[in-house]
């Protein structure tokens, strides 16, 4: 009896202790009273998209209705209301709903000036990354940071899920082919959360000169970097689905091709095709669309590929869709373009393509840099 009641206990212990574990996930945008709390007295600035959400509502319209000074909103990529097309440049503007002006930090700098950042007191910075390179935020992010530390401003990230958190993948950037799609040292997924991202960008000291921001990270409760996490926005307008944001570390890559992965339709980072690949089956043609791709490559034509829609992911970068593209595309001279090398971070992978080495092959020549890049990574890490 007494063993019985022990093992009954002991039971009980355990599956408390694994509801704890597996307590509800609590972002950093939903702990207000800390936020508010931090930002009291001070004129807020906000580094914000669509994706800066405090459950269905924005976070400038929740903390401005909360009392917070918000002076200024600055814009990424796609604008703040995520509604730009890939790489249309956004102008500055008054948001409707705050009466706050919008810096656009993809128009005329990518860098807020001195003059932007004038009057305001802390930055906060709440932009949900999907954990690859070459998306644009961590840039943003990058910055964004370099221009509090050389104008004496606070930074406050809020932090969010990498849905790509579960893995580090790809060959490290090369500093010859450092661009605005891939600014640091570090393999394609990166396996970091946006606030242990910023803690790296400081520690390993990449802001220009070496300089630190004054960096604060408000972090996430209830959440592990294998736990699986589905966007409930879109993060960016081509970007439709979790599918799609599993995809994109690996079908990215197909930017620096002549093959399209269906910008201009409603399944970008979901197909793959071109014209000249009439014998497989699936089709589509990329169109103009709104809000999306306004020059979609190949547009207009009817592309022959590949639908992705319900394929397995695996986690890590997977090679197997280039290879299979290159193989039978029959121009091989014109499949790669010259962006290839700058996405990949590296010039040796579109040569081991062109030199026929398998999945495995490349794999191997990635281990070194992943092994020492894990090694730093770990320094930085705010989640088990």
């Amino acid at each position: 009896m007494i063993r019985l009641l022990v093992s009954a206990f002991l039971l009980c212990t355990l599956l408390s202790c694994q509801a704890q574990r597996k307590g509800k996930l609590v972002l950093g945008a939903e702990q207000l009273t800390d936020i508010t709390q931090r930002l009291k007295g001070k004129r807020v600035g906000l580094v914000v998209n669509n994706t800066a959400l405090v459950g269905k509502t924005h976070l400038a319209d929740t903390l401005q209705s909360s009392g917070v000074n918000l002076v200024k909103i600055f814009g990424p990529e796609h604008g703040f209301r995520g509604d730009a097309a890939d790489g249309e440049l956004v102008k500055d503007s008054i948001d409707q709903k705050t009466g706050v002006l919008v810096v656009s930090l993809y128009g005329k700098n990518k860098k807020a000036t001195p003059a932007q950042l004038k009057d305001v007191d802390v930055l906060v910075f709440d932009i949900q990354d999907v954990g690859a390179r070459f998306y644009t935020y961590i840039s943003t992010l990058h910055y964004v940071m370099e221009a509090c530390a050389e104008n004496g401003k606070k930074l406050i990230v809020l932090d969010r899920p990498n849905p790509n958190g579960s893995y580090v993948d790809g060959p490290i950037l090369q500093p010859e082919l450092k661009s605005f799609v891939g600014m640091h040292p570090i393999p394609i997924t990166h396996g970091m959360t946006i606030g242990e991202y910023a803690l790296m960008i400081n520690g390993e000291g990449w802001l220009e000169g070496g300089v630190r921001c004054e960096l604060e990270i408000v972090k996430m409760k209830n959440w592990k970097h294998d736990d699986e996490y589905s966007l409930p926005v879109k993060p960016s307008p081509n970007l439709p689905n979790d599918q799609a944001v599993r995809l994109y570390p690996s079908i990215c890559l197909f930017e620096g091709t002549n093959i399209s992965l269906g910008r201009g339709t409603q399944m970008p980072f979901l197909v793959l095709g071109s014209p000249e690949l009439k014998d497989m089956p699936f089709t589509f043609t990329p169109i103009p669309i709104k809000g999306m791709s306004l020059e979609p490559p190949l547009k207009n034509k009817l592309c022959y590929g590949m639908d992705l829609r319900e394929v397995n992911v695996e986690r890590k970068v997977d090679l197997k869709y280039v290879l299979t593209f290159y193989k039978m595309y029959p121009d091989k001279e014109h499949f790669f373009t010259k962006y290839f090398d700058t996405l990949a971070g590296t010039t040796e992978l579109k040569q081991q393509i062109k030199d026929g080495l398998t999945e495995d092959q490349i794999r191997v020549s990635w281990q070194a840099g992943l092994t020492e890049f894990k090694t730093k990574r770990s320094k930085y890490l705010l989640y088990p």
